[in-house]
């Protein structure tokens, strides 16, 4: 979730992506009306519809959480689908890398405020997972002007065997099935759980690099101003206005660098 050109924003620029799949049209510009963005206000209108299956005739029906378990699996397809069209065919909007992971966050967040209400998840396991996506969501933006953290393989799989798991809970299951979708659970709170330590390894990492590199840019700075033609009349490169000087190049560039976007 790499920065963006100005063009797959849905700017006039937008160009269609060589070898792309979709017609001329949905590809030359990424406008609010996309099929990425689509999916991902379908998924957000199936939250409310999923909770009201799942709660229905008191959230014990064997049919009514089969329906529930149905819009939870759309929800999830989306997910897997709506991302993967925005980047393969230039469909990256503002709006989407905003709604993509509201929408993951809600409809998942949905599922497990309303599992443990009925009784059927432990609190502490909803609580773990919860801690977890908003904890890794605010570190994000706390290391985004210096880098994005990456997607990771590990990252895939945790919200492989956590859709995977809260869906079997979603659905009445006795026996070895009920068995089966508890130790389901505990692997995804240990993927949770592990993914969730590595992306604050590489977020302290990045953001070490990232002000890391952003002295040694303001110390080029200043040399490249100490170095310039009419220096000497500055007074040196220790002077206050070489100093000021190389002080406004480093604010320049930070500014025309900008935040990192993360993909939807």
């Amino acid at each position: 979730m790499t920065g963006v050109p100005a063009s797959a924003a849905g700017g006039p620029g937008a160009k269609p992506v060589r070898g792309g799949e979709l017609g001329t049209a949905a590809v030359n510009q990424a406008s609010l009306w996309n099929i990425a963005n689509i999916l991902t206000m379908a998924r957000l209108l199936l939250v409310p519809g999923f909770v009201m299956l799942l709660f229905h005739d008191g959230g014990n029906d064997p049919a009514w959480r089969s329906f529930a378990w149905a819009a939870f699996a759309v929800a999830m397809i989306t997910d897997l689908f709506d991302g993967h069209l925005a980047r393969r065919y230039n469909l990256v909007t503002d709006f989407g890398k905003i709604a993509d992971p509201i929408a993951d966050k809600a409809i998942m967040g949905a599922a497990l405020v309303s599992l443990s209400v009925l009784g059927d998840l432990p609190w502490w396991i909803t609580g773990v997972i919860l801690f977890r996506e908003l904890g890794i969501t605010l570190m994000r933006f706390w290391v985004i002007r210096h880098a994005v953290i990456p997607a990771s393989r590990g990252g895939k799989m945790k919200t492989l065997a956590q859709g995977t798991a809260v869906g079997m809970y979603v659905l009445v299951l006795t026996g070895p099935l009920a068995t089966l979708r508890f130790w389901m659970m505990m692997i995804a709170v240990a993927l949770t759980v592990l993914t969730g330590l590595d992306y604050v390894r590489q977020a302290v990492v990045l953001r070490r690099k990232g002000l890391a590199a952003e002295r040694l840019a303001a110390l080029e700075a200043v040399t490249s101003a100490a170095d310039a033609p009419g220096a000497e009349s500055l007074g040196g490169a220790d002077s206050p206005a070489a100093v000021e000087a190389g002080a406004t190049v480093f604010r320049t560039g930070a500014e025309a660098r900008g935040p990192a976007e993360a993909e939807r």
